[in-house]
């Protein structure tokens, strides 16, 4: 069988499954398959049958289009870089890249770990490819996140070493994100937490002054009724913007001016350097939605108009009613 192609393999074997010949016959021909490395699975084998041969693909292509960036060194200096590798680089030119130190594309921090493996491999220590999370410097200076493996790589009776690698920027990034939206969500409970625990007393204190003010008349009572109505009304909007998305919750009837004006209160701080102005025209108009997924909305607009000031600034809102749109 050792004078047969790859290609008249694969066909005999496939022919001879559909066929159903005899059960050595089909052994035999899977034995040198195995012989020769050739993946042998009825599915595959049917697609590869018609395929070129092992000897006709084009390894060139595969190595050039492949997603990983594959750099082939001798002597730690590059001779060989695919496509990938140069675009992860943001090459122009391959004289640079091409007989140059791999360690000017490496970070600094992690050289003395890619001296180890390198090290190894000459040593024939490593057995198999170990993924190392580290940084690669592109040409324009800036830093990325890859994974890397370097392996030995047979030319002749040399051993260069081949190191794949794989861009994990986008990864690295999504993960920083996910990990702060986990902190703010862990703030907003702790927040949610705080303000339902000072909301019950002002809540007790209200009642009690409304029992005194029934008993004893003094001008100082409406002031403090109001002033806790308005700790009480922050309080609230505090909780509602804390609380996750319910698409199930109920329609509600809203009065948007009064919780616009609790709204503000929660960004005090960012208020010192600039000026609110609250035109609020048909204050008595209500509409009817789902009242934490309206506050949350109008939170990030008020939060993302004062955060894009810088330094002193004014910031407006108007409220009316017109032609059945408020």
């Amino acid at each position: 069988m050792r004078s047969i192609t790859d290609q008249q393999l694969l066909e005999a074997y496939y022919n001879s499954m559909e066929e159903d010949l005899d059960e050595e016959f089909i052994k035999q021909i899977r034995n040198e398959l195995l012989r020769r490395n050739i993946v042998i699975d009825r599915r595959e084998c049917d697609i590869l049958a018609n395929m070129f041969g092992k000897s006709d693909l084009d390894y060139d292509q595969l190595l050039k289009y492949s997603l990983e960036a594959i750099f082939l060194l001798q002597n730690r200096k590059v001779i060989y870089v695919n496509q990938t590798g140069f675009n992860l680089l943001g090459l122009s030119y391959p004289d640079e890249i091409i007989g140059v130190d791999i360690n000017r594309f490496l970070h600094p921090d992690y050289h003395g770990i890619c001296n180890e493996q390198f090290a190894q491999i000459k040593s024939t220590e490593a057995s198999e490819m170990k993924l190392i999370e580290q940084k690669m410097i592109r040409s324009d200076g800036e830093s990325i996140d890859v994974v890397a493996a370097a392996a030995p790589y047979y030319l002749g009776g040399d051993m260069l070493i081949q190191l794949r690698v794989l861009d994990s920027t986008k990864r690295k990034a999504t993960e920083r994100r996910l990990s702060a939206a986990e902190k703010l969500s862990s703030i907003g409970q702790m927040a949610a937490g705080i303000a339902h625990e000072v909301r019950n007393p002002l809540t007790t204190v209200k009642g009690f002054v409304q029992l005194m003010q029934k008993q004893i008349d003094h001008l100082y009572f409406p002031i403090i009724v109001e002033e806790l109505d308005n700790a009480i009304r922050t309080l609230n909007n505090l909780l509602q913007v804390a609380k996750p998305d319910l698409d199930d919750e109920p329609n509600v009837s809203i009065s948007l001016c009064s919780e616009l004006e609790s709204l503000i209160f929660l960004f005090q701080e960012k208020l010192y350097d600039i000026k609110v102005t609250k035109i609020f025209r048909d204050r008595d108009k209500q509409f009817v939605g789902k009242k934490n997924l309206i506050l949350k909305a109008f939170f990030n607009l008020v939060k993302n108009a004062l955060e894009s000031i810088e330094g002193k600034g004014a910031l407006t809102l108007e409220h009316f009613y017109k032609e059945l749109f408020l």
